[in-house]
């Protein structure tokens, strides 16, 4: 936090913006500012580092400290800065092919760890860079260059993985719905450890109208809900319909109806140490349930880079050795003349 006040602008850099047309990856990128000035970060205090891809060109936009690095180790080298520097807000800009395929190992290990970085995940479903091949979260069936006939795999499900690798932070949002990206991204920064926001975002040249059913503020109304910690999940159009527990699973219902009334709605809890419901609340969709928006889980624990320097400072305080001549001419030595 800074004691001077910064805007957006302070946020953006003077290149040109490059990508096409219509990309979900402008509306992001004009949330990551906003984000950026509501947490009053001073720039020069901010790296942002990010793989290969379309979305990996973000730090180029950035009037921050950045990093375009190789496919897939954007979560590796995000690891070392802020092991390297603390004190820097970090974030990971990665596509669905970047962070999943081939940085998957990186970026579960990261979550495992709870480095303290904010994973930022545009998820388009597919590989746009290079044209329109198949990503790891396509849906199983989806045609594609790489996939004429359609793929006969399953996707990855990013929350799923995300609290596989014990993910204590795991948000999500809509690429265009600015006021609740900013919302999601600000508490992922606030947040202390590894975090996670999945962006539904739409390519309109190689996967147009993927994200169809949250596209726009009507749909969003009628597929979506927003979570937020403390109140009840209550969605619709007209916030008619509700979710409640059956046996392990959720149901929905609509208030009204055989004397259901909000108090007999579920409260979301995004902080439980227990990520059950918050997983199942993550893999809801459409048709038959909402798709889940906002901060769906939100647990604290101890982060990596913070242990780390922690350990460094015990170690060193209980050493007599203070520098590498010390530790060098200690026990037996002789010189060779």
């Amino acid at each position: 936090m800074s004691d001077q006040t910064f805007t957006p602008k302070d946020f953006k850099s003077d290149q040109y913006v490059r990508w096409c047309p219509g990309c979900g990856d402008h509306a992001l990128l004009n949330s990551l500012h906003k984000a950026m000035a509501e947490l009053n970060i001073t720039p020069h205090n901010v790296a942002v580092i990010s793989g290969i891809g379309c979305s990996s060109r973000l730090p180029y936009y950035m009037n921050t400290y950045g990093f375009h690095t190789i496919h897939g180790r954007a979560a590796a080298i995000a690891t070392g800065v802020k092991v390297g520097n603390p004190n820097l807000s970090v974030w990971q800009i990665s596509g669905d092919g970047d962070a999943l395929a081939i940085g998957g190992n990186h970026f579960i290990h990261a979550i495992r760890r709870n480095v303290n970085v904010n994973i930022v995940l545009l998820n388009n479903q597919i590989y746009g860079l290079t044209k329109g091949q198949y990503s790891p979260t396509s849906p199983r069936g989806f045609v594609s260059k790489s996939s004429p006939y359609g793929t006969v795999e399953d996707p990855f499900c990013p929350a799923e993985l995300t609290f596989g690798a014990r993910g204590r932070f795991f948000g999500r949002c809509v690429d265009v719905d600015s006021s609740a990206s900013v919302e999601v991204l600000v508490a992922s920064a606030k947040h202390q450890g590894a975090s996670v926001v999945e962006v539904l975002q739409n390519c309109v040249i190689f996967n147009d109208g993927s994200q169809s059913l949250v596209a726009t503020k009507a749909d969003r109304a009628k597929n979506a809900i927003y979570l937020k910690h403390g109140q009840p999940m209550i969605f619709g159009e007209n916030n008619e319909l509700g979710l409640m527990q059956e046996g392990f699973g959720l149901k929905v219902v609509k208030l009204g109806e055989n004397g259901i009334t909000e108090k007999d709605i579920l409260v979301h809890d995004a902080h439980c140490q227990d990520n059950t419901l918050h997983l199942k609340l993550a893999l809801m969709e459409g048709p038959d349930f909402p798709i889940a928006l906002g901060v769906i889980r939100d647990v604290e624990a101890p982060s990596y880079d913070v242990c780390v320097h922690a350990q460094i400072e015990e170690v060193k305080s209980k050493k007599k050795d203070r520098t590498l001549e010390e530790l060098l001419m200690k026990g037996e030595i002789w010189e060779v003349k």
